[in-house]
């Protein structure tokens, strides 16, 4: 009888213990993974490499050949100046709890990150260091203000660009990034209440609901509109509508935006902070979308003006990229081909059409591309996030499975992140403009400006013939 009772309760035991480990609810261990933390390291480097030198041969190729070298400099030593930047105060103020719309000072000079901090990824109970997402976000804050320059390259001064570079990352970039993307992790989603009390302490926008997979509105919108302000106060080019201001070197910027399309995978991908299966769509949208849109471009082009251009080839290629930025987490691989299409021919009408109609000089087209494409990828994230058109829908972190999906509320949500990104950088970006003219003047002289930016503000150039 006792031998009996032995195993029943050894029986009931097991029994339990089985239950506990089956248990959906059972608390999981926050954890490292290897591959995930492996994965992060490749896409930061990949992203480094979109701006320096992607970014920056991309814009330099389509200067005059005296202004080359001051476009590669613009973008190395902004890139340079954001990292120290994010360091000293931006990190926190993006990612920490503070208000809505900008964090705290909790982690000023990276206060209190080891080695063995850790940041939370989309899925419960995984993680990665807290380094290498320091280091991830870093970059993009070092893009970002980068792509600012092409709406008014070859006539601002050097000093003039890196006060408003400090400026705007300080007033315009941090808070978009906050408002967007900060939130306290899926971890603190356990039930209704947790839920509702997680989701107060997230930025504004997330609070809205607006889906930014990995920048449409932080990085691409808000740089669009930084330059088309820029361009409007700077004024046009000597020269502009009358002489020939044509790429001095089409080549360069294949090669640029053939690098940039590359490191836009570390972009793209490593904003999921895993290497799982949704990184793999997010890897197969990127690159359909950016195809498409390519083709897009370049049969607009075809049929507009009678020759496809390897300009436009390239330019399409990064339309594409922009576009699937926000939504390349959601969309599917169709939804993808579709959003690209669109952005492919929106931004060839948006550098040709509306800037003749507008009669402002934004250079290399920072907003035709960046701030139209930005702007009809957030938007476009509404329609081909739904699981009815092949889009993933989102995730119910409470629920633990895709919430019931409706259009026109995701609509709503996008708009808010899209009209907050216009409004927010477009003053921002107006103020710091005005001030630096009135302070220390915006443009060189029109003697600097003939001569080129190379010589008059570096003392170099970057050809000796």
């Amino acid at each position: 009888m006792k031998q009996l009772l032995n195993s029943f309760i050894f029986v009931a035991l097991v029994s339990f213990a089985g239950f506990a480990l089956a248990d959906p609810a059972a608390v999981v261990a926050p954890s490292i993974n290897k591959g995930d933390t492996a994965w992060m390291i490749v896409a930061t480097v990949l992203v480094i490499l979109m701006v320096i030198p992607g970014l920056a041969l991309f814009y330099g190729g389509m200067v005059r050949a005296k202004n080359m070298l001051s476009v590669l400099m613009q973008v190395f030593i902004i890139f340079s100046m954001m990292a120290v930047l994010w360091a000293l105060y931006g990190y926190s103020l993006a990612f920490t709890e503070g208000s809505p719309f900008i964090g705290g000072f909790s982690k000023l000079f990276l206060l209190g990150i080891t080695p063995d901090s850790m940041a939370a990824s989309f899925t419960k109970g995984v993680y990665i260091p807290e380094y290498i997402y320091v280091a991830f976000q870093l970059t993009f804050a070092g893009i970002t203000p980068a792509l600012i320059i092409g709406a008014f390259a070859e006539r601002v001064k050097f000093s003039a660009i890196l006060v408003f570079m400090l400026i705007w990352f300080t007033f315009a970039y941090l808070p978009m990034a906050h408002m967007v993307w900060y939130w306290a992790g899926p971890d603190a989603y356990t039930d209704a209440a947790s839920g509702t009390t997680a989701g107060a302490t997230a930025g504004f926008l997330f609070q809205k609901g607006a889906l930014d997979f990995a920048g449409g509105t932080v990085v691409h919108i808000n740089a669009g509109i930084a330059g088309l302000v820029g361009c409007l106060i700077v004024g046009k080019r000597i020269g502009y509508n009358k002489e020939s201001l044509a790429p001095h070197s089409v080549t360069m910027t294949m090669v640029g935006a053939s690098l940039l399309w590359v490191g836009w995978f570390g972009f793209n991908v490593g904003s999921n902070l895993e290497a799982n299966g949704l990184s793999a769509l997010v890897f197969v949208n990127t690159l359909l979308a950016s195809a498409a849109a390519t083709l897009a471009w370049s049969g607009a082009e075809w049929i507009i003006r009678g020759k496809p251009s390897m300009l436009g080839g390239a330019s399409g290629a990064i339309a594409g990229l922009v576009a699937i930025t926000p939504a390349c987490g959601w969309a599917g691989p169709m939804g993808s081909i579709g959003l690209g299409l669109v952005a492919g021919v929106a931004c060839f009408v948006a550098v040709t059409s509306l800037k003749s109609l507008m009669g402002y000089d934004d250079s290399l087209d920072a907003f035709g591309v960046h701030g139209i494409g930005g702007i009809i990828g957030a938007l476009g994230t509404s329609v081909v996030a739904n699981p009815a058109l092949g889009g993933t829908g989102v995730w119910d972190y409470v629920a633990n499975g895709v919430a019931e999906y409706s259009f026109s509320t995701q609509f709503i949500s996008q708009l808010w992140g899209v009209s907050i990104c216009i409004v927010w950088s477009g003053i921002v970006s107006f103020i710091a403009f005005k001030l630096i003219d009135i302070v220390m003047g915006l443009r060189v002289s029109e003697e600097a400006e003939r001569e080129g930016l190379d010589i008059s503000e570096h003392g170099e150039t970057a050809y000796h013939l």
